[in-house]
């Protein structure tokens, strides 16, 4: 029926650009769509993947198992050790994020397991960051920053957390 039309190497950039507006417009779909065009024609780029990384990530909130595992593929083919655990990490907070926004029973518990696991994967990073670069400490305090106000999310052990799961 319709097949879909490559981009021109020359239009690359000016398309990230494009995604990333349209990221910033809440378009999240639209910034993939733009993504898997350049990818199409320079499968290793890694401002595209990154992009693609963070567009599916903004669709957590919609069907985030499937927004996850597509960008659990794209980070995978993310070049750097620092990248790939930052990005991760990115990840889980963001599903973290979702999953407080959705509420539901066990979503707090849910999410502090999220950020738990983002924090390892910040930390990581943080080891691998290049000099001069300290995304991953502030995306760990923005982490620990939530889990303070939200103290719904706990440890299962603590009293709070009990009493939560009586109710």
């Amino acid at each position: 029926m319709f097949s879909l039309k490559p981009l021109s190497t020359d239009a690359i950039p000016a398309a990230l650009g494009k995604a990333e507006r349209y990221r910033l417009l809440n378009e999240p779909g639209q910034a993939e769509s733009i993504c898997l065009d350049v990818l199409a024609i320079d499968p290793g780029n890694q401002a595209a993947l990154v992009m693609l990384v963070l567009a599916l990530s903004d669709q957590f909130g919609g069907q985030p198992a499937q927004a996850l595992q597509r960008a659990r593929a794209a980070l995978a083919r993310l070049d750097g050790e620092y990248e790939r655990a930052y990005y991760e990490g990115i990840l889980c907070e963001r599903r973290a994020r979702a999953q407080l926004a959705h509420g539901g029973h066990g979503s707090s518990l849910a999410a502090r397991e999220w950020l738990k696991e983002a924090l390892g994967h910040y930390a990581h990073a943080e080891q691998h960051r290049p000099a001069g670069n300290d995304d991953a400490i502030l995306r760990w305090n923005a982490c620990v920053r939530l889990l303070e106000h939200h103290p719904d999310t706990g440890e299962p052990g603590d009293d709070r957390t009990r009493m939560m799961m009586l109710e």
